[in-house]
């Protein structure tokens, strides 16, 4: 990966978000910085894409819609109907167009940042998880059993956010995401796997 300025990054997001979102994308990165050493991770990599997670979200819709339908970036029927959901799609794009990410792990992790994956890499999970956990979030179920168990099995805690989140969309009568489900039921499955090896 040719040298990226994060320095530079971190400015940037300043002025493409508002000051609460910049505040979650600087703990995002810290909490996937912090992950990054506990599970011997890549801290640039986990540095950078905590800083560009979110790097559409403050986009508008119909712009989040442009630049997939521009770049033949697919739109499943949940996304067109909640485009706000693009942001990962747009943003893994923006990440590659405007600030040069070459990395495709580091682009896979502000991709599926929010929905998650089935075989996800360590960067990934590692993003997905300090999405959720990182010190500004207040509100989600859990959150302080997900903190702890983060930092001891990240699959352990992905699994907790993927079920906690198909349980918040299925209650609160929201779309899911097809790829979630498919991120819980593969994670499910692999844990309940190695508890019985």
């Amino acid at each position: 990966m040719k040298s990226i300025d994060t320095k530079k990054i971190r400015k940037a997001m300043e002025k493409v978000q508002d000051e609460s979102r910049y505040e979650h994308t600087l703990g995002v990165t810290y909490t996937a910085t912090a992950l990054a050493m506990r599970y011997g991770c890549d801290l640039r990599s986990a540095e950078i894409a905590g800083l560009l997670h979110d790097c559409a979200k403050c986009m508008d819709n119909a712009k989040k819609i442009q630049i997939c339908e521009k770049h033949n970036i697919p739109v499943n029927d949940v996304e067109r109907k909640n485009p706000s959901l693009l942001h990962a799609k747009a943003g893994s794009f923006i990440a590659m167009d405007t600030y040069g990410i070459t990395d495709t792990d580091i682009i896979n992790a502000i991709l599926n940042h929010t929905t998650g994956r089935p075989n996800m890499s360590l960067l990934e999970k590692i993003v997905y998880v300090a999405d959720y956990i990182e010190p500004n979030r207040t509100k989600a179920p859990n959150l302080s059993e997900i903190r702890k168990i983060a930092f001891i099995d990240i699959n352990e805690a992905l699994l907790m956010i993927l079920s906690d989140t198909l349980t918040y969309l299925t209650a609160g009568g929201g779309d899911i995401d097809p790829m979630t489900q498919k991120a819980y039921e593969y994670y499910k499955a692999k844990i309940e796997e190695q508890k019985e090896e």
